[in-house]
C-alpha cells in the first residue's frame, strides 16, 4: 500500500509568526526568544513578519495568544516562558492552566501555537532547556503553519462565484 504522504515543510518564507514572551523567569524567556529567532531566520521568516509581545506571567500567555489569533494576521504563533517549581501548589495551578489556555487558543482558532513554556524543577533545568525548546518551537511553528495551509480544503469556482454575488447584493 501506498498511502499519499504529506511531508514536513521547514520553510518559512512568507509565513506571518507572532511569539508572547512570559517576563517571568526572564532570564529563561530572553535564551528561549533569541534561539527562536535564529531558527525563524533560518528557515526563511523575515523578520518583518515576526511581532513579539511580552506579558507579565504565563498566565497571561492565553489571553494576549487569543487576541493575536483573533486578528488573523499570523500563521502560526509562539508562547515561550518559565514556570519553575517552588514550595508551594501554585507551581501546579500556573503550568497547568497556561498549558490548557495554549491548547485552547490553537483547538478554537485553527492556529497553530508552538508551546515553549518550560516547566521544571529548578532554574538548573530551565537553563539547560531554554535554547532547545526555543529552536523547537520555532520549527514547530514553521511546520505547523504549513501544514495547515496546506489542509486547506481547496476552494470551488463555482461557490466563489456564488459568494461574489451574495457580496455584491446582500439581499441574496
Amino acid at each position: 500500500m501506498s498511502p499519499f504522504t504529506l511531508e514536513p515543510d521547514m520553510n518559512g518564507e512568507g509565513l506571518h509568526i507572532g511569539i508572547v514572551r512570559a517576563r517571568f523567569n526572564e532570564d529563561i524567556g530572553l535564551i528561549e526568544l533569541d534561539t527562536c529567532l535564529q531558527e525563524l531566520e533560518a528557515l526563511g521568516v523575515d523578520e518583518r513578519d515576526i511581532m513579539v509581545v511580552t506579558v507579565p506571567g504565563a498566565l497571561e500567555l492565553g489571553v494576549t495568544l487569543a487576541r493575536m489569533a483573533e486578528t488573523f494576521e499570523f500563521d502560526a504563533l509562539i508562547a515561550l516562558g518559565a514556570v519553575i517549581r517552588g514550595e508551594t501548589y501554585h507551581f501546579e495551578i500556573v503550568s497547568n492552566e497556561s498549558a490548557s489556555a495554549i491548547a485552547r487558543v490553537a483547538l478554537e482558532t485553527g492556529i497553530p501555537v508552538a508551546n515553549g513554556v518550560l516547566t521544571t524543577e529548578n532554574d538548573e533545568q530551565a537553563e539547560a532547556r531554554a535554547a532547545d525548546k526555543g529552536r523547537d518551537c520555532a520549527q514547530c511553528a514553521v511546520e505547523m503553519a504549513n501544514l495547515v495551509a496546506a489542509l486547506e480544503p481547496e476552494a470551488d469556482e463555482d461557490e466563489d462565484e456564488g459568494e461574489d454575488l451574495e457580496q455584491a447584493d446582500p439581499r441574496r
